[in-house]
Parts: structure tokens; sequence; C-alpha cells
């Protein structure tokens, strides 16, 4: 079992040795739910109507039909929504209503990304649409049995890059570090579908510390992203651990987190969260969006802790067919990222995983998508599109063509409106 919080239960919270292990090392005792509710900090002192108040509207009602018996304190909880993860169909098809191809999907046997949701991420779903784009990254499709060509189950080589477990080390000054296979939720064009949720890869303390070891022998290395899984799915004391371990090695200058649990699990950022990543600055933060809706009332709060902590977050978007491959839809998310303190960093190209056809777009849509969004988006509500380079040649800009030709002295440029402009070019030689 990984460092994550348990599985479902009735009861308390069980650990696993490698959690006890961890808390052995100087975490606190176990903190009671209310003091990590989110927020206020302890609702016990609150009206039910007070407590509502930091859920969103839809996500209540979606409470009360489907949890009514659940108390606020729980939902609010990122633990309880863990444990009560929906994880089968029988489960699912009591809060959505299921086509046959999906049941089939879920019925099926298959060596494939397992199907995982908070009941939080479940509650932005609209049930009766059977297109909806929070539905579509969430919920299997018959499709991912199909492969084509190109697809691959590693497409981007990380496991050939990998000197130890655990360490992917493609760019000179920075490695990727994966500290778990488990995530909230499971999104189905995940990158790394090959082993999130698995429970196959050797993702322990015993190979985290030749992943420290590893860090510590390259002094090239200043910069270490923490990914997976998701990192902030691991308990409190597991993430102090791993954060001063690498913080104390003298030549990393820089800790990033990759992470989507704003997202899909905003209960997991409390105030105890908070002070322990004060603690390990310069610390930075990348989140995964993929559509506007994600932008709830639960997650605003969220990023707004993360920001006030000081932590610079960025995001990154996967470009999805009929998902947010539309400029006005990814307008409305860059906006409302960066209104929440969010710099919009990379927008993606859907890496072409098994069975992700499907998910993909023509690069030239993407393409387009960012001459759309330029001039009438400011520059810090575009991101940089890239492909991440299949067979680990890392990631590769792609911008709209502005220059249109250049001679005589003078580039010809085409700006937002399409309108041409020329700009004395005089480092050039008059021809």
């Amino acid at each position: 079992m990984n460092s994550t919080a348990a599985e479902k239960d009735n009861g308390k919270i069980e650990l696993s040795e490698e959690e006890e292990s961890f808390a052995a090392l100087g975490g606190d005792e176990e903190t009671t739910l209310s003091t990590l509710s989110f927020p206020p900090s302890n609702l016990a002192n609150y009206s039910r109507k007070e407590k509502s108040s930091s859920i969103s509207p839809r996500t209540l009602q979606f409470i009360r039909m489907h949890y009514p018996a659940v108390p606020l304190d729980d939902w609010n909880d990122w633990r309880w929504q863990i444990r009560n993860s929906i994880t089968a169909i029988d489960e699912l098809r009591q809060l959505i209503p299921l086509r046959e191809d999906e049941i089939h999907v879920l019925s099926t046997e298959r060596d494939c990304l397992p199907f995982r949701i908070t009941p939080y991420h479940a509650s932005l779903v609209h049930p009766e649409d059977s297109h909806d784009p929070l539905r579509r990254i969430l919920i299997p499709d018959v499709r991912e049995f199909n492969r084509s060509a190109g697809e691959a189950e590693d497409p981007l080589n990380e496991d050939e890059m990998s000197p130890v477990p655990g360490i992917v080390h493609r760019y000179p000054d920075r490695v990727l570090f994966l500290t778990t296979d488990f995530c909230a939720s499971n999104c189905r064009y995940c990158t790394r579908s090959r082993m999130v949720g698995r429970d196959e890869h050797c993702f322990t303390p015993k190979n985290w510390e030749l992943a420290f070891d590893y860090i510590r022998s390259h002094t090239e290395i200043r910069d270490v992203l923490l990914s997976g899984g998701d990192p902030l799915t691991l308990t409190d004391e597991t993430l102090e651990y791993l954060l001063s371990k690498v913080r104390e090695i003298p030549h990393v200058e820089i800790i990033r987190i990759g992470t989507r649990i704003p997202v899909v699990l905003p209960q997991r950022i409390t105030p105890k969260l908070m002070r322990i990543f004060r603690k390990h600055h310069p610390l930075w933060m990348n989140i995964h969006f993929s559509h506007p809706r994600e932008l709830t009332q639960e997650t605003s709060i969220a990023l707004n802790r993360l920001a006030d902590t000081g932590i610079p977050l960025g995001s990154q978007t996967v470009l999805l067919k009929g998902i947010n491959d539309d400029a006005d839809i990814l307008r409305e998310l860059f906006l409302g990222l960066v209104k929440n303190r969010v710099r919009p960093y990379y927008l993606y190209q859907c890496d072409p995983i098994l069975g992700s056809e499907h998910f993909r777009t023509p690069v030239d849509t993407g393409i387009e998508i960012i001459s759309k969004l330029r001039g009438y988006n400011s520059g810090l509500a575009i991101p940089q599109y890239v492909i991440d380079a299949p067979g680990g040649g890392g990631k590769i800009p792609l911008q709209p063509d502005f220059l249109i030709d250049k001679g005589g002295g003078m580039v010809r440029l085409r700006n937002f409106k399409g309108g041409v402009s020329y700009y004395p070019d005089t480092s050039a030689p008059d021809t």
C-alpha cells in the first residue's frame, strides 16, 4: 500500500506501515476531523448554514440528494473524500445515469487506468448530459480499447530515463520525482495511466532513499519536481518528511509540486498543510485544470489559500477534443485562473498514450486557439502551447506564425487582428 489516506471504511483511518514510520519521525498526533475541515478551520462551532457557505450551490444540492446523512464536517474532510471515493459501477450508477456502452466498459476486466472519482468531483458532473465535458474526462469510454498508430504505453519514454526508481532525469538541471502512484480522481487521458492506481510500482520510503541519494550525488540538479500520481494525496507527516529531505540537499534551489488536488479535492488544502509548505520555500506549484467548470467556490478558496502561503501558482491544461478545444472555453478558463492568482503555464497537446485518439485534436487546433487568444487575453493569461515529444525529446513550443517575411531591412508582421505592420530590422543588411 502506498502512503495515501486509507481506503473506505466506517471507522478510524488506518495508517500504512510507511505512514506510521513517517509519523514516528516527528509528526503531530492525529488531528481531529474538525481541525482539518475546509473552511472554516473548526466546523463544529458553526451552524449548518455557516458550514455550507464554503460549499458551492451545485455541490450542496448534490449532497442533499445523494449524501443527506453525511455531516458537512465529514464532507469537508479530505480523508473522508478519499475513503468514500467512487470506484465501482454500482456506486457510480447511483449518482449518474450510465449509457450501455459505459456500463460495458466499467464491467469489463481490462488492463487500463482504474476508475476513481472523489464525491466532490462527482458533484460537478452534469448527470443527464452524456456529452458533459467533465463526464468525458472521468468516466471510461469504449474507445479506450482502440489502438492507433503512434500510441504507446509510455510515449515520453520516462521508464527508460529513470536511473533509479521514481526519478526521471531528462533535462540537465532538473528531475521529475514520482512519489506515489495514487490520484484522488483518475483522468482518462492520463500520461501515466500505465502506473496510476495499479499498486505495481514501488513508491516506498526505501525507494525514496534511492531517489534522495541520486539527487545528492548529481550536483547539477537544482530543480526537483514532485509528481506521481499526486503527491498531495500523501499524509501531512509524509509530505513533511519528503519536503524536508529534498530541501536539505544543498544544491537543490527550487522544489515544484505538480498536482490536481485543488481541482478534484480542494478540501485537502488545509491550514496545517499550509504551515508545512511555509517551511520549505522557495516552493512552486503547477495545478492541472481541464475546464472552466472546475473553477468552483471550493477550488477558489483553495487557490487563494495556497497563494496567501507565498507559493507561485501556475496551471497546465491538456487540449482535449470535444472538451476544451475551443478558444472561448479556454479564454474563460485562463481568465478565471488569473483572477485566482494562477498563471496559465502550459497548454499541452494530448500525449499519445494507448487508447487516446478520441481525446487528441489536430495540432493546428492548438495553434489556432493560441492565435485567437492573442490580443484578446493579456499575455499573462495565455499559456505556452507545447508538445511533449514522443520518445523523451522534451517539451517543444508551438506558436502561431506572426512573422510574414523579412527583407530590405524590414520585418513584415501580422498582428492579432490580421493587420500588417513593418518593423525596421536594423541588424539585417539592406538587399
